[in-house]
């Protein structure tokens, strides 16, 4: 009989050997484009830091202006002791922002996802339809859920309609905004009409889409102009475009108060520190007021697409700051992922179970503080390792 550890450690090296082991990067200098990695130099491309706010001046001097007034940590959950005037605000503002009466602030996009989804689907009546490509978040709350969970295939209207036809129940639809790994838009007015048709409540993790998409980086609830009505549940992330941490769920106040009561993810842990919801609310003003950033970063994108195009690499459908080449081999991204390290460039190599089998692909993400200059130099770069690695690895 092997031992617990000989057991877990057969586990590994079989992991290993499938060229889906993951490693660790230490960072070692502030979030930006400009990187130090264990002890090296980089250009990184790889951040969810869109809008470059990670480290802004006056982010940063919020957030140390909110740990000098109210401490590092929050102490309790936010139903006991912890929700602090600075939590209160910007649940107010983000509440203004999206457009909906109300938002409730999370620990994380996880925790969000989890507990909405736990919270909105209580019984084995209640039916649940996801994406495909839904993020993992979004699975693992449907997987949990004593609810029958359904994926409909990728943005596939009509096999969504087919699988709601002649259900009863309560039905949720679930779906990311936009998507992570492909960078792709969810068919929203479409699962609209869709959720309409069915009687279904309609909920879209708009981690990616906040700050990038929408006039004033409303996301894409403001791209598609859909009001209340037309998407009820609405989740975002505080971690990717805003540049700090956390989440939250905006909608009216009867979900709210739902999920105030009912959301475990949200009863049963400490509140986010106060210096946090303050860095954010700093992030917020800057995100809707210097749209430049949204401009500067569309630009990057025709940028980097134009130019992955002239040289014969192959790219997905995305308008968004989330760029990926597909390569399909795990072998094959793992050591372009790893020659371009050596070279001074950061990017994701993405394999199964994060991405479909037989997918695999360099998840390249543009942020507004890269030069044309520098994604010129990642493609040069990238296409010369391409050509010596093509044909070694089948």
């Amino acid at each position: 009989m092997f031992s617990m550890d000989q057991q877990l450690l057969i586990k590994l090296a079989q992991r290993n050997e499938d060229n889906l082991y993951r490693q660790r990067h230490l960072l070692q200098s502030p979030q930006s484009t400009h990187v130090q990695v264990n002890g090296k130099d980089c250009i990184a491309f790889c951040s969810n830091d869109y809008l470059g706010l990670a480290s802004h001046p006056s982010v940063v001097a919020s957030f140390r202006k909110g740990a000098e007034t109210f401490g590092v940590g929050s102490g309790a959950s936010h139903l006991v002791y912890g929700h602090s005037y600075e939590h209160q605000a910007l649940e107010e503002e983000l509440a203004v922002f999206t457009q909906r009466p109300r938002a409730l602030l999370f620990s994380t996009g996880y925790m969000a996802n989890l507990g909405t989804i736990l919270a909105l689907t209580g019984n084995k009546n209640d039916h649940i339809f996801e994406d495909r490509l839904n993020h993992a978040s979004l699975i693992d709350g449907g997987v949990a859920s004593k609810a029958k969970c359904s994926r409909y295939r990728h943005s596939d209207t009509a096999d969504l309609l087919n699988r709601m036809k002649g259900v009863n129940g309560r039905k949720l639809i679930v779906t990311d905004g936009v998507f992570s790994m492909d960078g792709d838009l969810a068919v929203l007015p479409d699962l609209v009409n869709a959720c309409q048709k069915e009687q279904g409540w309609l909920m879209v993790d708009d981690a990616h889409g906040f700050g990038v998409m929408g006039n004033n980086g409303g996301g894409l609830a403001e791209h598609f102009g859909l009001s209340i009505e037309e998407l009820p549940i609405l989740v975002g992330t505080l971690g990717k475009a805003f540049g700090t941490f956390g989440a939250f769920v905006a909608g009216s106040e009867a979900l709210i108060e739902t999920l105030i009561q009912y959301a475990r993810t949200y009863v049963y842990t400490t509140a986010l520190p106060p210096a946090v919801a303050s860095a954010t609310r700093a992030s917020l003003k800057i995100l809707q007021q210097e749209t430049w950033r949204r401009e500067k970063l569309a630009s990057l994108i025709v940028r980097f697409r134009s130019g992955a195009e002239t040289l014969g690499l192959e790219l997905m459908k995305s308008t968004t700051p989330i760029q990926p080449i597909l390569l399909y081999d795990d072998e094959l991204a793992i050591k372009v992922g790893d020659r371009l390290r050596e070279n001074g460039f950061l990017v994701g190599a993405i394999r199964r179970p994060t991405v479909p089998i037989n997918s695999a692909r360099l998840r390249i993400t543009l942020s507004v503080k890269h030069t044309e200059e520098e994604i010129d130099a990642l493609l040069d770069t990238l296409s010369g390792i391409l050509t010596d690695l093509r044909g070694l690895v089948k």
